[in-house]
């Protein structure tokens, strides 16, 4: 049998030494406002725990492997104090927390790496996690990744059902002059790398096309009159949509 929750316990005995000691005014109504301000503090607390700072703080060591559950208080601190956030990693180097919101953090793990996380909400009371991991050895590239509020991995496709691909940043050549140039830089790019970025400021998603890096100079600037912008998307109704 599953155990009630001690809030709900505590709600029955206010509610039954209400009937008790002022059974005649403490009618329904009474009783429905009680209830009523009950669950909206529950949703609030509910809320507020899911927090970016709390959720930062208790993420397992096995999803962190160069920062301690110390060095991550310690971000937390520094900035809350208007501190630098600059910690030593389990490596002996230097990390620092750049950014911090209520729902969101970027972290320079190391001079060629970063780390973001986002709360997204996915109803009224619950949120999910979504992490970026770029590193730039030199071209940068980026992995994402969804977690429940409690750290358990999550897939990607029903919140990101899609990557950009190649032509989302690539347009195509547009007269016949421009064709072969167009065909020979194609060519040259034969390996999709993108950064990702989540904003501090609202619910999007950016990819920015860092191919051109690896390739050679002159390729790079051969495909340049054909890049497209970075590529956006929005998180609505529990899942990222392409933006318009």
């Amino acid at each position: 049998m599953k155990k009630p929750c001690m809030g709900m316990i505590g709600l029955k005995i206010y509610l039954y030494f209400c009937d008790r000691l002022v059974s005649k005014q403490c009618n329904d109504m009474v009783k429905k406002l009680v209830v009523f301000i009950y669950v909206i503090g529950m949703c609030i607390g509910s809320l507020s725990a899911q927090s970016a700072k709390s959720c930062f703080t208790q993420m397992p060591d096995s999803l962190s492997p160069l920062l301690t559950a110390v060095n991550r208080a310690d971000f937390i601190d520094f900035l809350e104090s208007n501190m630098k956030a600059e910690v030593t990693n389990r490596f002996g180097g230097k990390s620092e927390m750049t950014e911090l919101t209520p729902d969101y953090i970027r972290v320079q793990v190391t001079p060629q790496s970063t780390w973001q996380m986002k709360l997204l909400p996915v109803n009224d009371s619950i949120r999910l996690i979504c992490t970026i991991s770029t590193v730039c050895a030199p071209v940068c590239d980026s992995h994402i990744k969804f977690y429940t509020h409690d750290w358990k991995e999550l897939p990607s496709v029903p919140y990101l059902s899609t990557l950009p691909g190649m032509d989302d940043f690539i347009a195509p050549a547009t007269d016949t002059v421009n064709v072969y140039r167009y065909r020979d830089a194609r060519l040259q790019a034969d390996m999709l790398l993108m950064q990702a970025d989540l904003s501090g400021k609202d619910d999007t998603l950016t990819f920015t096309f860092t191919t051109p890096g690896y390739m050679s100079k002159e390729a790079a600037e051969k495909l340049k009159p054909f890049l497209r912008r970075p590529v956006s998307y929005i998180w609505k109704e529990g899942k990222f949509i392409l933006s318009e």
